[in-house]
């Protein structure tokens, strides 16, 4: 039987990739193959973003210019998922009628009833997803919605509140990745730290951690999305007794200005915060922190935002990415003025760039001398560009690697790094 060919389009955070994965799983247990190529299949979900302006922005762009392969193919179906068609499904049907059908998160089980006569709902995911990321890396949804209540966030919204997986069908599919050959782990959810807080047993972050190490099935493993007001220094203990822990955290702390978080309803003490971060700098001498920041939010002033460069001078995180506030529609922040101009907020934006790209590039040039291990991600022509342990994919930097033979994809190599390059390392095969 000739198999009916289907293509996802997946934009977002890594939490939509799984989405994606998970649905290309379970259609390919049917008479379903997945291409590549969008343009030759017969059905093309894409699976939108719905968080920010820029990401509402994206996804529209990216349906419009799909759209255009219908001109030619009639027949070809575009189905539109994910956060933004969970937001707001009727503007998208009153203003694309085009589309063939609108779905929001959490529907697999309809798309598959609705494309396949007599499919079973499945609850357990392990064992059913197909891989969009490259062979050697792969995402772990421990969790999914937020029970955290940022004011200016609009997550909850979307994805609703947290729901936790267990432990045990968490384990499941770490070994069905480690199976299909996946070096590294990379654990996601909207707050890792607040895993479990919803089970009944409540099990905890720590104690996935312990029984996920403890077996061994990756050489390294790395952590996304920690809240700094529940990161629990006990967990500091686990990058010292695993060194497949990867030093590496992405603890995204918004703002400094107390004033500022209050507003956020971020809920923490700064000082309480930054005394959890140089602890952990305390006991992983060797850990890369990343965060995200936002500047520009409703009545941030320049004291507030001086604030925030303190700190970032304070604690030097290895990674730093920038936001601009964009209000979002029934959120309690958007009930405040909008009152920093876009171009101060670009401009503050920038400030902290400059400021990031010096602590980055003093990071960088420290590695010099250094023998390090690096996963090769693709063949860049002069260079092999591979990842450090203190770098996460798509969002953080290169190293660039000299080989005199080919190194092969996904495979670990030790480089002796000579040079930086901008904030990227440069090496050699050793």
């Amino acid at each position: 039987m000739l198999k009916k060919l289907f293509s996802i389009i997946s934009l977002g955070c890594p939490k939509n990739t799984v989405d994606s994965e998970v649905l290309r799983g379970r259609l390919e247990k049917f008479d379903y193959q997945y291409s590549e190529i969008p343009e030759d299949a017969k059905i093309i979900f894409i699976n939108t973003c719905g968080f920010i302006d820029s990401a509402r922005q994206e996804s529209v762009e990216t349906i419009l210019e799909t759209l255009e392969l219908k001109k030619n193919d009639p027949d070809k179906k575009i189905i539109i998922i994910g956060c933004l068609s969970q937001r707001y499904p009727d503007q998208l049907r009153l203003e694309l009628p085009e589309v063939d059908a609108i779905y929001g998160v959490d529907s697999i089980d309809r798309i598959t009833a609705d494309l396949v006569a007599g499919s079973a709902s499945c609850d357990n995911i392990e064992g059913v997803r197909s891989l969009l990321t490259p062979n050697h890396y792969a995402f772990l949804k421990i969790a999914e919605g937020c029970d955290n209540s940022c004011s200016f966030c609009s997550i909850p919204l979307i994805r609703g509140q947290q729901r936790s997986r267990s432990v045990d069908s968490l384990l499941r599919e770490a070994e069905y990745l480690s199976q299909k050959g996946v070096l590294e782990l990379i654990l996601i959810a909207q707050d890792l730290t607040r895993y479990g807080s919803d089970l009944p047993a409540k099990p905890d972050l720590f104690t996935l951690l312990q029984e996920l190490l403890s077996l061994k099935l990756f050489p390294w493993v790395r952590l996304l999305y920690a809240n700094p007001d529940f990161w629990d220094p006990k967990l500091n203990t686990l990058f010292q007794k695993y060194p497949e822990l990867c030093p590496y955290l992405d603890i995204p702390v918004q703002h400094a200005s107390p004033r500022i978080l209050k507003l956020m309803e971020r809920g923490y003490d700064i000082r309480k915060v930054k005394r959890k971060l140089l602890r952990l700098r305390q006991d992983v001498p060797t850990i890369a922190l990343r965060t995200s920041v936002m500047v520009g939010f409703p009545s941030e002033s320049d004291d507030d935002f001086n604030m925030l460069l303190d700190f970032i001078e304070d604690i030097r995180f290895e990674r730093l990415g920038v936001f601009t506030y964009s209000r979002e529609e029934d959120t309690k922040a958007a009930e405040l003025p909008d009152d920093v101009p876009s171009d101060e907020k670009e401009r503050r934006k920038e400030i902290v760039m400059q400021i990031q790209w010096s602590i980055a590039r003093e990071f960088a040039e420290s590695k010099i001398n250094q023998t390090i291990d690096v996963i090769i991600e693709e063949n860049a022509g002069e260079y092999f560009n591979g990842r450090s342990r203190w770098d996460a994919p798509e969002i953080d930097c290169f190293v660039r690697v000299r080989s005199e033979k080919a190194l092969e994809i996904g495979k670990l190599y030790k480089v002796k790094i000579d040079s930086a390059e901008g904030l990227d390392l440069v090496g050699e095969v050793v």
